[in-house]
């Protein structure tokens, strides 16, 4: 006879606390069976054997795992398609429910809309649960019913829905070893993955207060470490929303406001899909981008002769993080100076980020250029130089990452600024003519 057992399946939720569909499948009675895919559709297309979302993701399990052996019971670490893993499982298995935390993106619905039609077959329950943002799809829409394209009133709404809504913490790690099925043995390696470690040194996931309530007055700074580092751990979920945005809610509006950001976005991403491959706004789709692969580039491995420009590719190709303000100094260079598709810069960024989220990415590429939801207005250009001075005026950031920035080996610039900011604001003006 087959055992009896009720999936969790991990995704964007790598952690055992505060888990709100772990929670539901541990309450359920039946053993949970802890399971995680490799799923080869992503692994398969990445270049980057040596990729360092893999390595984190990795880890995260491995940290799950230390916990779970010491309950005598493991992960179920298995690589293939979703679809061709549950296949599996079914004939190992007498499945009685199998249950996750929702993913929004467009990948993601239509992996779980095919292993649900699977597991429907076989009369397998499917659950799914709210788990990394607090308030997701429909929660906070406008009176009439409509999703908001504005941040500062969706973000009111959230905060005023947040007042009437429950949002602590799954006790999930409550819950004692015995209800979980998989007895204990160690993970498979990552090399049987056909991926090895990264040598980029992960970020931490603990935070200090003190940090957050010095956020407003620090984050633009990026030769200091006055931002969090905790978006990597929000994409993978080690760590909860819920906590974060319980504890910073009280210590920093600013920051918090970073939080809804990131919900804004998702939000965006559920009811507006055709921004993945489209501009939010239709008009900015007649941009004529230059396009120039030689400056595009340069732009990626920061060779464009503007410091504070390059610093922020170098810092990213490097470490696989960007400071946000830099973030949008580079993006705003890449689609206003070079006058490139923001989509270049987005599929870039999606390559090199550790943190990589579609809806973050999209959402802030499409600020950059313009084209997104309550984005910055077209004839808004960023001077390189006037932003070094503001939030780098002693170079202490640049000079860490284009150390040879007073040598003849520094490349010139490759567009004079004020000529850049003239032709794209025509080109600009000319695309959106007939709006």
């Amino acid at each position: 006879m087959k055992p009896a057992v009720h999936i969790f399946w991990f995704r964007r939720d790598l952690r055992l606390h505060d888990n709100a569909g772990l929670f539901h499948a541990l309450d359920s009675g039946i053993p949970v069976l802890p399971l995680f895919i490799f799923d080869t559709r992503i692994l398969d297309e990445l270049e980057n054997k040596s990729d360092a979302r893999v390595s984190f993701i990795y880890q995260a399990l491995e940290d799950m795992q230390e916990i779970l052996v010491k309950n005598g019971t493991s992960l179920d670490v298995r690589t293939g398609t979703p679809v061709s893993v549950f296949t599996q499982l079914t004939e190992d298995y007498d499945i009685r429910a199998v249950s996750c935390n929702r993913d929004y993106e467009p990948y993601a619905i239509q992996r779980d809309e095919q292993v649900a039609a699977l597991l429907h077959q076989s009369g397998i329950p499917f659950h799914q649960y709210k788990d990394q943002v607090i308030f997701e799809k429909d929660e906070v829409l406008k009176d009439d019913g409509k999703p908001y394209t504005v941040f500062t009133p969706y973000s009111r709404k959230w905060k005023a829905t947040l007042h009437n809504e429950s949002y602590l913490p799954f006790p999930s790690e409550k819950k004692s070893g015995h209800y979980f099925r998989q007895p204990a043995k160690p993970l498979p390696a990552l090399g049987s993955f056909g991926f090895s470690p990264s040598p980029i040194t992960f970020p931490g996931k603990t935070w200090k207060p003190e940090l957050i309530r010095a956020y407003k007055e620090q984050r633009d700074i990026p030769s200091i470490p006055g931002t969090s580092r905790l978006s990597v751990h929000l994409r993978f979920g080690t760590v909860s929303i819920r906590e974060l945005a319980r504890n910073a809610g009280s210590l920093n509006e600013t920051f918090l406001n970073e939080l809804i950001w990131r919900e804004f976005y998702q939000m965006i991403l559920w009811h507006f899909p055709h921004v993945v491959s489209r501009a939010f706004k239709p008009e900015y789709d007649n941009i004529r981008w230059r396009n120039n692969e030689k400056e595009f580039d340069a732009w990626c491995n920061g060779k464009t002769g503007y410091p504070i420009v390059d610093a922020g590719m170098r810092e990213l190709k490097t470490t696989g993080f960007m400071h946000n303000r830099v973030r949008m100094i580079v993006a705003s260079f890449l689609t206003k100076h070079l006058l490139i598709d923001w989509r270049w810069g987005e599929a870039w960024f999606a390559a090199q980020l550790l943190d990589f989220d579609l809806a973050s990415n999209n959402g802030g590429w499409q600020w950059a250029a313009g084209s997104g939801c309550d984005a910055a207005p077209y004839f808004r250009v960023f001077n390189p130089y006037l932003q070094t001075q503001k939030f780098d005026p002693d170079l202490k950031y640049i000079r860490r990452w284009v150390p040879e920035l007073e040598e003849l080996t520094y490349p010139a610039p490759v567009v004079v600024h004020e000529e850049a900011r003239k032709r794209c604001l025509e080109a600009y003006a000319a695309a959106l003519k007939n709006k």
